[in-house]
Parts: structure tokens; sequence; C-alpha cells
């Protein structure tokens, strides 16, 4: 499913926690929270410190009743919208097959909105009757208010078939109180999961402890699973029971600080260095632990160390991957600390080492980053940021590149990647600052990005000229963007041969690729051309196909789109569809503000607007000015503005442009030394080093600034300007 690259969805999360070898069942508990599900209570909320059993009871009492049980075991790096949800719809999926399918392509156009993606996500819920209960463990690790307002929808919002139990260490910003007041919330909090003295009897199971050390140890923990667990181990490996509960006693992290010496001291040496060795790892396999301790029997020590030992968590049904308790990860990472921390980088690079021959590509960017070899993360951030980009999950790219500190100011690919991200989203000074940071790192490797991300800065700063000029310098385009941008420069230049071409190989490249963006946004371009040449239905066959690919695709929500929507706003004779190709044209084109992009599509709205005697349509028009005379060159979308406003009437009414010296820039003015001679523009382009499409385009500039219609004209009025 889209929406959660690089790497394939990891299954394990979408799987209950396996039960303790030895699983208490607390009957209080179980019927709490069958009675929630039983009276329809839309929330189960199970917050409670860590180490308090939430994981264990719901695994435990949700996992063998007569209703479906989709489960998410989510990680800090999940708080990005897009990915949350694709996880979320994957672990419905499991016992709801074809959620996935069904809602993915609007998560992803929705860059995870919780309006849309809730609203996609209840009605397909809703065309299945049968109980279904969606559990979500470790919700506190997700920090993201986005996320929180839409899993706080779902829960107001899910059939009455449908539960949500959520399991945290602290409270999720949800308004509690309605749910408390109707009814509908069932709370169970840290109190509720301390262990009486008759279930610590059962937990503990040891023959060293008589009732009354049972009773005294509950005490001292009081209640609290993880104290009582880790004890437990302890004690295995104790003489003296009694010694040993008088020994420690106090809150929770004196526990543990006690426990930790005790539990390692009692664990042989070997097994103790392979457990802090591995304590870098979240998923625990047996070859992945040979690969990082270079040991060749993980497997096996694993199945053992998991027998014995109650704080490794069994995550799926074979018995082969595993995790830590989170307490005994935190104390083996400590410990880490202070006996290895020479080795840790290089225990991290192997890890990432091998999630990376695995296909795992997040997990082995985040062990590179912990490793210290921020280069190599830098560079897979960049051979996936297109497909996270195009899938809506900006926030996942930009917590990646945070990681990375200052790297993006002297790495060029993640530079590139800065400069995309904040082209894309409007900040177009963040996006010149990065291109000329790639520029100056570029060692020829990315020269063709490089590039690319050249011609849309200049772009969007209303460089046609300059974007063409870089343009000229390409190679033929590898990658379906950097194809996209020289579609985007000439087509802008009014060079349409050369558009096409582009955009061709745009739709070729990006068919080939995971993330097809390509496919959206060429065909638009092709409709900007038609319309140019003056072909309207072959126009709207473009866009229609454009916004079509873009909607199956989930790239729906891109800025680029708009010209689509303008397109068919312009061409359609259906009243209501203009108007909702028309909303969705400016609300898309303001997003990021391009000057071409954003003049265009104003003009053609602006245009269809007044055709309709719609008063707005002025007003587009005046905004369209404005993004048009921001461009030293405005190519086609100046014609095409001038040809709309001399239609309305609205010529007058435009602003005055700049004296023709200034108006004129470098580049055309050294095209223009040349018009009085006898030189053919294929020759003018061979002495000036450029192109025969280039030195045409400078003509047309020349020609419309100069208010001629030819080469011998504009001679003459150039010398009448006093211009060279």
């Amino acid at each position: 499913m889209a929406g959660v690259e690089p790497g394939a969805l990891v299954a394990t999360k979408l799987q209950a926690p396996s039960a303790p070898r030895h699983l208490v069942r607390r009957a209080r508990l179980d019927r709490l929270v069958d009675r929630a599900i039983e009276e329809r209570h839309r929330l189960v909320l199970v917050s409670a410190p860590a180490g308090s059993g939430k994981s264990t009871l719901l695994a435990g009492c949700l996992g063998d009743r007569d209703h479906d049980l989709a489960w998410l075991q989510v990680e800090d790096s999940d708080a990005d919208p897009v990915r949350f949800w694709s996880y979320l719809a994957a672990a419905i999926d499991c016992v709801r097959p074809g959620v996935a399918d069904a809602v993915g392509p609007t998560i992803v156009a929705s860059g995870g909105s919780p309006d849309s993606v809730v609203t996609a996500l209840v009605n397909v819920l809703a065309e299945e009757p049968d109980p279904l209960v969606v559990a979500i463990d470790d919700f506190h690790l997700i920090d993201n208010p986005v996320v929180h307002a839409g899993v706080e929808r779902l829960v107001e919002l899910c059939p009455d078939h449908v539960r949500i139990v959520i399991a945290t260490r602290t409270d999720p910003s949800f308004r509690l109180g309605r749910l408390r007041v109707s009814g509908q919330l069932t709370e169970i909090r840290a109190t509720d999961l301390r262990f009486d003295a008759a279930e610590a009897a059962d937990l503990l199971e040891s023959s060293l402890l008589d009732r009354q050390m049972v009773d005294e140890l509950c005490d001292r923990t009081e209640g609290w699973a993880a104290g009582l667990v880790l004890a437990g181990l302890s004690l295995s490996g104790s003489d003296d029971a009694t010694d040993f509960i008088s020994g420690f006693g106090g809150d929770d992290q004196l526990i543990v600080d006690y426990l930790t010496d005790e539990l390692l001291a009692s664990i042989p040496p070997d097994d103790r260095r392979r457990l802090i060795e591995t304590s870098v790892l979240d998923r625990l396999t047996g070859p992945l632990i040979d690969a990082v301790t270079g040991s060749a029997d993980g497997a096996e020590w694993l199945a053992r160390t998991a027998a014995s030992n109650q704080l490794l968590v069994g995550l799926d049904r074979t018995g082969t991957s595993f995790r830590y308790h989170h307490l005994l990860r935190d104390l083996l990472r400590l410990e880490a600390e202070r006996q290895i921390p020479d080795r840790l980088p290089d225990l991290h690079l192997s890890a990432a080492a091998w999630h990376h021959e695995h296909g795992d590509m997040y997990t082995a960017i985040e062990h590179y980053i912990a490793g210290g070899d921020l280069v190599t993360a830098g560079d897979l951030i960049a051979v996936h940021a297109t497909a996270l980009l195009n899938g809506g999950q900006i926030f996942t790219v930009l917590r990646l590149l945070d990681r990375l500190g200052d790297l993006p100011e002297r790495h060029s690919r993640s530079a590139l990647v800065r400069g995309w991200i904040n082209l894309t989203t409007g900040r177009f000074a963040g996006a010149r600052h990065y291109y000329d940071v790639a520029a100056e790192f570029d060692d020829g490797t990315d020269a063709n990005l490089t590039a690319s991300l050249g011609i849309m800065v200049h772009l969007s700063e209303g460089g046609l000229g300059e974007a063409l000029s870089i343009a000229e310098q390409m190679t033929e385009p590898t990658e379906s963007t950097q194809a996209v941008g020289l579609a985007a420069a000439n087509t802008w230049a009014g060079l349409f041969d050369a558009a096409s071409r582009h955009i061709e190989i745009a739709r070729e490249l990006g068919a080939s690729e995971p993330s097809d963006y390509a496919s959206s946004v060429a065909p638009g371009f092709a409709a900007v051309v038609d319309m140019e040449v003056g072909n309207r239905a072959a126009a709207a066959e473009h866009a229609s196909a454009s916004l079509e690919h873009a909607s199956s695709h989930g790239v729906a929500e891109s800025p680029q789109l708009s010209i689509s929507h303008a397109i068919l706003a312009r061409t359609t004779s259906h009243p209501e569809r203009r108007a909702e190709a028309t909303e969705r044209a400016i609300e898309l084109a303001r997003r990021a503000p391009e000057p071409f992009t954003l003049g265009y599509v104003l003009a053609l709205v602006g245009d269809t607007a007044c055709e309709h005697d719609d008063p707005v349509g002025p007003e587009l028009l005046r905004e369209a000015r404005q993004a048009v005379d921001r461009c030293a060159d405005a190519g086609v979308v100046g014609a095409a503005l001038a040809r709309i406003e001399a239609r309305h009437g609205l010529a007058d009414r435009a602003p005055a442009q700049p004296g023709l010296v200034e108006e004129i820039t470098d580049r055309e003015l050294a095209v223009l030394r040349y018009l009085p001679s006898q030189l053919s523009q294929r020759e003018i382009a061979g002495e000036l080093y450029v192109s025969l499409n280039t030195v045409k385009t400078h003509c047309k500039a020349i020609y419309r600034k100069l208010g001629v219609d030819g080469r011998k004209s504009a001679v003459h009025a150039a010398r009448g300007h006093g211009l060279p």
C-alpha cells in the first residue's frame, strides 16, 4: 500500500504480542474490558506508566474473544499522519481485507487529513457489521496533534460495531470529558492494573516465597507489574528470598535501579554481553542478532532467552521475532552506554547494513544516523525522498533530515531534498538557499538533479530565461522529476516541441518508478500546450487524465495539478463541474504560488468567471497580473493573460510595464546585438554557445517587449530606445 515507503510494512507491528509463557488471567480486568465492548463503549483507554502490563492485558483479553482484532504497535516514526493512517489501515486490513486498498489513496492524497481519512475509513468500516476491535498500543509515542485529532474523530464517528482500544503511558489530547458524560468511555488506570497479592503469587510462581513474602513484595512494588516480574527474575538467582525482599523498596525508579544490578548479575556473562549488544535493536530475530553480534546461533539464543525471560515480548506467532520489554530495553541501553560506548557505533552500523540489505530503508537510515554515518543516511534519504514526498510524508522526511544536523548545509543530496521540500511548500527563499548549497557541493554525481531543482527555483523567482539556460546544460533526463522540470520550462517558454518531448519522457520514466507522480503532472503541461495551440478538446482530455491518475496514485493535493483543474474549468459546459474545478484550481495554486503556474491558473479561471459575468473574474485577473509581473519574462503566461485582459477590456487596468531597458534581460540583450547582422538564429546560437530553442525564446521575448512582430522591426524599435 502507498504511503509507508521506503521499505515494506513491518508485519510484526500489525500483530498482537504473544501472551507470556505464564499468563496470569485477571478476571476483574477481563470483565471490565468485556463489559466495555459489550456495552458498545466507543473507547477503551488503558493509561498507565511503563511496565504496568498494558500490552499484556490487552493481548490476553482481546485475542481470544468473539470479535475481529486489528492490532497496531506504533513507534515514534509513525507520528507522520500518512504513515500512521497507512499502518492503521493495514492493521484493519488484516481482518477486513480490502480496507487498505479502499482508504490508501485518500490517505496519501489528503496528506493524512483527519477529515478526509476518517470519513473514508468510517464509510468502509460501516459496510461490514461484524464486531471489530481496533487496538493501538504505545500511543504515547505519537506526538503529532494532527494524528491525535484524527483518532479522536475516529472514536466519535466509528460505527456501533467498532471499538477503539488505546494503550498509552499518558492520556491523549482527546476531549475525554465528553465521552465520560455520554457513557462512551471505559478507563483502565495504573491503580486498576496493580497486582493484588493473589495475582502476584500467580505471577511469581516461586517456591522460595510464602504468602507473607508475596504480600510484602507486593506492598514494596505497590503491585507494579514490571517490578514483580523483575523481582521474580532476580529471585531465581537468589538463595535468601527474605534478604532479597528487604533489600529494596520505594518508587518505581528505585526498584528498577536495584533490580538492574540484581538481574544482570544473575545472568551468565556471555548472555549478559549479548543482551547489552542487542539492546540497540528495536526488533530481534536470529539472523539480525548474528549480523550485529557476529554470532552464529542467534535464533537458538533468542528462543532460549525468551523461554526464561518474561521481559522478552513475542511479536509473531512463530516464535522467531521478539522485542525487549521497554523497561528492559532502556536498562540494557544504559548499560551499553556505560560498558561498551566505543562499540555502539559499530553495532548500529552493522544493524543498518542488515536492514539496508533486506529492504527496510527507514530502519537502516535510523541506524546509520545512530552509528554516526550521516552521509550514508543522507544519501539514503535522498534516494527515497521522492517516493516519501509523493506519498505525502513530508513530516517523516523532515524528521529524518532534522536528525542529520547541519549535514544539508554541506551535503549535496541532503540539500537537494531540503530544497525540494521548501519549493513544494512555497518557501522559495529556502529553496534557493539549498539549491545554491547543492550546486556548490555537487561533484557531478547529481548534476541533473541539481539542475532540475535549479530550473524550478528560477521559475519560482520568475526567471524563465535562467531556467532555460540551466535546461540547456542538462543531459537526457534519467528521472521523471528531471523531465517534468524540463517540460515546465519549455512549456512556459512556448517551446512546445521540446515541451511535448519531455512530457512524454516524464511519463515513460514515471511509469517505471515506485511513485508515478510524473504521470499525474506531465499531462497537465500537455493540456497547456493544447490550450495554447487552440485544441481545447485535447486539452480537456489531458487534464482529465492528469487528475484521474493523481487520484488513483495519491497525489491529488499537488499544487501543480491546479493547472488541470483550471483547464477543466475553462473547457467544461457543466456549471457545477466548472464551479468545483475553479475552486479546486485556486486552492491548489495558492498553496505554493510559483508565478507561472499561479498566473496561468488565475488567468484561465478569471477568464471563465468574466465570461459568465461572475464579479470575481476581474479580481482573479488582477491577481494573475500580480503574479505575471513577478516574472522578468512571463512567456506563454504573459501572452495568454494579455489576450484575456484585452478580451474583457481590462488591459488598460493592468499596471504599467517597467521601462524597456530594465525589462529586457542581459541574455536577451546579447541576442538583440546580433539581430542587425545577417546571421541566422542557428548561427547566433552557435556564437553564444546556446541552443537554437533558447535563441528563439529570447527573440520572442524581445519582440513582445518592444511591441513588434519581427526581426527588422525589433532592430528599428531597439535603436529608437537607445538599445545596441
